[in-house]
């Protein structure tokens, strides 16, 4: 007989693929855009950097990396539990983020092949590694034995659509959070590896390398279209993009920080330490940052995410839907009030950070 307190069950679409999460607010998205508008776009004001970046893509450092080792070959039928369904959750988020990367990349560079030659390879080069990446996160799945149908969810899952320009925002965030995501995870992992209860984040610095230089083009990119970057609208939608990042991480931490407390991490004091170093990070290319050292920053990302508790709870409820409707109500005018305040609260200029050591 089955122990179900340490094996939890997982929704399968068929025997040992795991159903798709459903979509919400927070979950990973796919993207679509305006391929032409992006052909179109002269990239001349910064080719010469565009083409560095294509030479390192050239270069593959990571092409003997993720090669599974003997680490790997092994039972993991001791990570049971809530560990476990946390641990395959992360694993599912990270496979769907990274193969979300993969498909618009290749898009990208299958649209652009005649026309923004220099764009196209760097695209098809960065869908390589992103292809790497779900891939890897794929069989690590597949040790707990599941997985996912990647070309299930390619025709199943809802695509959003974003223009171009709003395209590099939220790409060179993700990426850029996403390196100080793995790089965080892998140092604290380095300093006390007791907590490394998996080989996969042996792998996080590598692997986060990927990331930086995936940002770092999308810097390049933006800095050739100076529109994109120098005028009021630019410093709306980089406050805009700023908070949604930060504001879905948070929220998604914090409702699974058992996760991180099996890796020795605090889900809070991470998520602070990475929206500090990627706001930094950010400020090398947006017009302005968000003010995170601010008392009430952190203090109405908080007030959010106790919403969210609470807004979970009513749904597990067996109140009926239409009251649930009224209960939640208050939740999410509370939400969405907090995360107002938070865009309208005064940002730093970028001008006002130079010379600052960061």
């Amino acid at each position: 007989m089955v122990d179900s307190l340490k094996k939890p069950a997982f929704d399968e679409i068929r025997p040992g693929v795991k159903a798709p999460a459903k979509d919400t607010i927070l979950t990973p998205r796919f993207y679509t855009t305006d391929f032409e508008e992006m052909a179109q776009m002269d990239i001349s004001p910064n080719e010469d950097e565009l083409q560095a970046i294509l030479e390192e893509f050239r270069t593959d450092y990571n092409r003997h990396h993720f090669v599974r080792d003997d680490e790997f070959e092994q039972s993991w039928d001791h990570i049971d539990g809530e560990t476990r369904r946390l641990f395959v959750e992360f694993l599912e988020r990270s496979c769907t983020a990274e193969f979300s990367g993969f498909l618009l990349y290749k898009e990208l560079s299958r649209r652009l092949k005649d026309k923004s030659p220099v764009l196209a390879e760097c695209f098809a080069l960065m869908s390589r590694d992103e292809a790497r990446h779900a891939g890897f996160l794929n069989k690590a799945m597949s040790d707990f034995k599941l997985s996912l149908d990647l070309g299930f969810l390619t025709k199943n899952k809802k695509y959003t659509f974003f223009k171009p320009k709003f395209i590099f925002y939220a790409t060179y965030l993700s990426e850029k959070i996403g390196y100080w995501r793995y790089i965080t995870i892998y140092r604290h992992l380095e300093a006390n590896p007791e907590h490394r209860i998996y080989p996969i984040f042996r792998f996080f610095e590598n692997w986060c390398q990927d990331e930086n230089r995936h940002g770092d083009f999308f810097d390049a990119i933006m800095k050739s279209q100076p529109q994109m970057l120098n005028d009021w609208r630019a410093k709306l939608w980089s406050r805009f993009f700023l908070l949604s990042v930060f504001a879905t991480m948070y929220l998604n931490d914090i409702q699974r920080s058992g996760f991180y407390a099996c890796i020795g991490l605090d889900a809070r004091d991470y998520d602070i330490h990475v929206i500090r170093k990627t706001n930094e990070t950010a400020g090398r290319v947006f017009p302005l940052v968000l003010d995170v050292e601010h008392p009430e920053f952190f203090s109405r990302l908080d007030t959010c995410t106790e919403n969210n508790v609470k807004l979970a709870e009513i749904a597990s409820s067996n109140t009926p839907k239409f009251l649930q409707f009224f209960q939640k109500l208050p939740l999410y005018l509370s939400t969405a009030w907090q995360l107002l305040r938070l865009y309208l609260m005064k940002p730093i200029e970028v001008t006002s950070m130079e010379g600052v050591v960061r």
